[in-house]
């Protein structure tokens, strides 16, 4: 798993690179990780450990999804957040999925 990781941090796609540029560096207060393995087994797109909050950045590969509906739930029962973007959310509306991001970091959505 850890070297998927690592691949995965070396070839991320176009909206993951977006946002990241968006997360790196404690822009938003916060540090986050990208492509971090949580409890052995599952790879987060983002993850503030600090808030518990994962983000995951999705295509269309995952609509509709059940075994990411099972693994968001696995996540949440270890005590984290997961939130999800699609793609196109990301190349449209980057600026209203990273304020999203903020409140959530910020205790303003629940």
């Amino acid at each position: 798993m850890k070297q998927l990781a690592r691949s995965l941090r070396r070839n991320k796609t176009p909206q993951e690179a977006k946002l990241w540029n968006r997360l790196r560096n404690n822009q938003l207060g916060f540090k986050f990780y990208r492509q971090y393995l949580i409890a052995n087994q599952y790879i987060a797109d983002f993850v503030c450990l600090e808030k518990k909050l994962i983000i995951e950045v999705d295509g269309s590969q995952h609509a509709q999804n059940e075994s990411d509906q099972k693994r968001t739930w696995k996540l949440e029962k270890c005590g984290f957040q997961v939130v999800r973007f699609w793609n196109n959310q990301i190349n449209q509306h980057l600026n209203d999925c990273v304020a999203e991001i903020y409140q959530r970091l910020h205790g303003k959505i629940v």
